[in-house]
């Protein structure tokens, strides 16, 4: 009896821990989830006003007359914008925070969709832009690296890459309205009014983000950066529970302690230097592999197959659904395969897809051949590159440095972007479009050679381990 009592006591006690330590697992996971699905807002936000230009410049075009040239700049003037935003964020950001330079980025997403839908004429139009393409600078470099500074480190690649499906639902999302207000007249109301419609469109996003960066903390390792402990460890203790926070906050103390504040004098003979090469490299391949290029002019590569301009809106869709889709792959093996086997494995499938879309052109073999290698490619980026770059560039730079390395990778980045968004138009019309795309798998296989020999292997180590691992090399 007293042993069946003892028994009772000791089941009843099991049950009661349990419970409470997954209450207490619940809601942990629920401060990271929600912080992390916040700043994939400003994803989202990326997506939906980098996309948005695909749907209207034809239009544009017609309604300002615009030439090849001038077509690119259009097209791309918003990137001057988000070379500006990923070039001072991070120092911004060190000084003012993480949370309040985001909450930056969406008012200027706000008054680039008030301004361009209102634009008097094409200069305005262009000025709006830049300010929006500031605020997507911004929320590309700091999005990823806010996420990266809450997550656990068993988790961290999945959550970083949430914020590529927020990309990639803003590009999906926006498809969807660009055709819905395409289809709402005849193409002459799209060419004078509709294409303003689909530039508003972006000020729901943009208040909504607003709104919900006031629910979210501030980076514990930004605050204990600035040396408000108190406010860190309250953070740390919501996400890992008040013994893991003190042990973490130690680590996180101990990697400050031997750290300088980065400038070009401290990359003389540090490893950081290798570092920053290493994720400038990356995010440049990134782009000069042809995403952009096939993102931002998808209805007019469509049209050009042939197809009507209904037609043309309902295969970009169709794009925007495969990008989603795969980027769950993604986000479902980056902890378990690791980086660099998902990275090598897209960029494989990304090169045999520009290959055959160059044959396509190259033979005329137009139409449907044309959309699956399309698909087929958006599908391995989305599984690899669209994702990983964001992943291993918010890894691999120390706490100090962090801010200012991402700022100076993602301004590469987007530097690459404005030079394909400039350029493909321009090859297409000089060089022709097999030829364009074959380049584009060159570089693939430049892209291949270098993730598989300078690309760190980061899945499971906290960012301090990453950061001590750069310095035993």
């Amino acid at each position: 009896m007293r042993n069946n009592k003892g028994k009772h006591t000791y089941k009843y006690d099991c049950r009661k821990s349990f419970k409470i330590n997954d209450m207490q697992s619940a809601v942990n996971s629920g401060i990271i989830y929600k912080a992390t699905l916040v700043a994939s807002v400003g994803g989202l936000l990326f997506g939906y006003d980098t996309a948005v230009i695909s749907g209207a410049i034809g239009f544009m075009r017609s309604f300002y007359q615009l030439s090849d040239i001038m077509t690119g700049w259009v097209a791309s003037c918003a990137l001057l914008g988000c070379i500006a935003g990923a070039m001072y964020s991070g120092k911004l950001s060190d000084r003012a925070g993480r949370k309040n330079v985001l909450m930056l980025s969406a008012v200027l997403f706000t008054i680039s969709s008030i301004g361009t839908a209102m634009a008097p004429n094409l200069w305005f139009f262009v000025l709006f832009r830049i300010i929006g393409g500031m605020g997507i600078g911004i929320a590309s470099m700091l999005s990823p690296m806010y996420i990266s500074e809450m997550a656990p480190a068993s988790v961290r690649g999945r959550l970083i890459s949430v914020f590529q499906l927020g990309i990639v639902t803003g590009i999906l999302v926006i498809y969807f309205v660009n055709a819905y207000i395409a289809g709402i007249h005849n193409e002459a109301w799209n060419i004078s009014t509709g294409w303003r419609w689909m530039f508003g469109s972006g000020i729901i996003p943009s208040v909504i983000f607003i709104l919900l960066l006031l629910t979210v903390p501030e980076s514990p390792r930004w605050l204990a950066s600035q040396k408000k402990q108190s406010e860190a460890l309250v953070i740390l203790s919501q996400i890992n529970g008040s013994t893991a926070a003190q042990q973490e906050l130690d680590s996180i103390n101990e990697s400050l302690k031997d750290e300088v504040p980065f400038s070009l004098a401290s990359l003389k003979g540090s490893k950081l230097k290798k570092a920053l090469i290493t994720g400038i490299l990356l995010a440049v391949f990134s782009q000069f592999t042809g995403i952009n290029a096939i993102m931002y002019y998808a209805p007019e590569i469509f049209k050009s197959t042939g197809t009507g301009t209904d037609s043309a809106f309902i295969q970009t869709v169709l794009v925007g659904v495969i990008n989603v889709a795969f980027t769950l792959i993604a986000i479902k093996y980056v902890d378990s395969w690791g980086r660099k086997k998902l990275l090598l494995s897209g960029i494989s499938g990304m090169t045999i897809c520009l290959c055959i879309i160059g044959l396509a052109f190259y033979t005329q073999q137009q139409g449907y051949l044309v959309l699956i290698a399309i698909l087929g490619y958006i599908a391995f980026f989305a599984m690899s590159l669209g994702p990983l770059t964001f992943v291993v560039i918010a890894e691999i730079f120390p706490t100090k440095s962090r801010a200012t390395a991402m700022s100076i990778t993602t301004f590469f980045l987007w530097l690459a972007v404005f030079l394909v968004s400039q350029t493909f138009p321009i090859l297409i019309g000089s060089i022709g479009s097999a030829y364009t795309f074959w380049l584009y798998t060159l570089i693939s296989i430049l892209a291949f050679l270098f993730i598989r020999k300078c690309i760190p292997e980061t899945k499971g180590k906290t960012l301090e381990e990453i950061e001590a691992s750069w310095t035993k090399e």
